[in-house]
């Protein structure tokens, strides 16, 4: 790819993680989540495979597959929390602390800490995603056809 290319894509990539980061972060205020969110972070992985080629994201497989491995390790951990009462049990709403401030009556002005266990879960799933299509993205780009060029 050309510098210019190359250069608008290291300007655009942080924005992109940002992004996705927010609509993880805001699924349970908003529209989207950690699936959307997770795919929004993918679409960064999948421009870095186009723009500087797959061979730069082949050593970080192994992050990819760690990063996968801890999204389903605290998903299942936080559907076990709250057990003793029923799966998937939001334990941490209402109970104080960092996402457990009680919601306030009438609609909610988007206070992010009032999800409870919700936003963790979306970062969990958050995780799994952008690391299954961003392992995808690399294996096509690592054993996919070759240029017509």
């Amino acid at each position: 790819m050309s510098v210019v290319v190359r250069t608008i894509a290291r300007i655009i990539v942080p924005m992109i993680l940002a992004f996705g980061g927010y609509v993880i972060m805001h699924g349970h205020l908003t529209p989207g989540g950690g699936f959307q969110g997770g795919a929004v972070v993918a679409s960064a992985v999948a421009l870095i495979v186009v723009v500087f080629g797959a061979e730069r994201l082949k050593r970080r497989k192994t992050l990819l597959s760690l990063l996968e491995d801890l999204g389903a390790i605290a998903f299942i951990a936080l559907a076990f929390l709250g057990i003793g009462v029923t799966f998937f049990r939001n334990v941490l709403a209402g109970g104080g602390g960092l996402f457990g401030v009680p919601v306030p009556p009438g609609p909610n002005p988007g206070f992010l800490d009032t999800g409870g266990t919700l936003p963790l879960m979306n970062w969990a799933v958050g995780l799994k995603v952008i690391a299954g299509l961003g392992s995808v993205v690399v294996l096509f780009g690592l054993f996919g056809g070759k240029d017509d060029r």
